[in-house]
Parts: structure tokens; C-alpha cells; sequence
């Protein structure tokens, strides 16, 4: 299946395995797209880099999960705010692609009890501000209801 757009669309997947459940998640995900037509490309931290390859003139890109991501930046150790910017940059520049960016809301609930997770609330926090100033459409989906929050 190519769609009539330009090819494939690719989905960018962001998380890492690290134990047998997530291991048979990611086996799951991946035989729900097969015989699609999806291009799969798996990158947990170099996001930007990927993009630039991937997110190509006519194409359409799902980026599942920038939270992931975000999680991922925080556990190895990477610089999280030059990483965002770095995102941010290349958004800026104009993609070629049709871009649908997957995220977490997680700011919602109570403050959380430890500085990791407070600094990963807050790095999401901001990253979903400048997304959503940057997007055409943002939408939250709850319960599995899609709600129109920028149009």
C-alpha cells in the first residue's frame, strides 16, 4: 500500500526495549503494521537526525512518542534542552513531510514526589508548549475521543 502522497508513510518509533514485556510490546507494534505499507525506523535518541533523513518531500511521518523520547534523552543521559532545540530548529527550517508528532500529556496529575520525575514533567511540559505554537492542529485524545484543542 502506497499512499497517494509520495510513498510509504514512515513510523518513527521511539522506544527501547529493555525488559520481555516491552520486548513483546515493540513485536506487537511491529506485526499490527506489517503488510501495511509503513516504513518502520526505530531511533530512541537522535530524533533530529532521523527526521532530517526520513521526513522527505511528499512524505508523511508519525513520530511515536516524543515522551518516549523525551524518557530515553533523560536515562542515557543526554542533554535534554540542546536535544529539544535541536527539534525545535529543524521544525522551524520547514519540513518537507506531512508531520503527526504522538505525545504524552503527563502534567495533569499531581506534582511528582522525586526530581527526575518532576524534571521529566517539566521537560515534557515545555516541549508540548512550543509543539502546540508551532503546530496547525492539536489534538487530545481521551478515552479514545479525539478533542480538537488547536484547529
Amino acid at each position: 500500500m502506497c499512499l497517494e502522497w509520495g510513498g510509504a508513510p514512515v513510523y518513527l518509533a521511539t522506544a527501547e526495549p529493555f525488559d520481555q514485556e516491552m520486548q513483546e510490546r515493540v513485536a506487537r507494534h511491529r506485526a499490527d503494521r506489517e503488510g501495511r505499507g509503513w516504513v518502520t525506523v526505530e531511533e530512541p535518541l537522535d530524533l533530529p537526525a532521523v527526521l532530517e533523513r526520513e521526513a522527505t518531500a511528499g512524505r508523511v511521518v508519525l513520530v511515536e512518542c516524543l515522551t518516549t523520547w523525551l524518557g530515553n534523552l533523560m536515562v542515557h543521559e543526554w542533554p535534554v534542552d540542546p536535544e529539544i532545540a535541536r527539534l525545535l530548529a529543524w521544525l522551524d527550517a520547514g519540513p518537507p513531510a506531512d508531520l503527526a508528532l504522538v505525545a504524552n500529556e503527563v502534567g495533569l496529575g499531581i506534582v511528582p514526589e522525586n526530581r527526575m520525575a518532576r524534571e521529566f514533567r517539566d521537560h515534557a511540559g515545555r516541549l508540548h508548549q512550543e509543539l502546540a505554537a508551532r503546530a496547525g492542529l492539536v489534538e487530545l485524545v481521551v478515552a479514545g475521543l479525539p478533542m480538537t484543542v488547536k484547529a
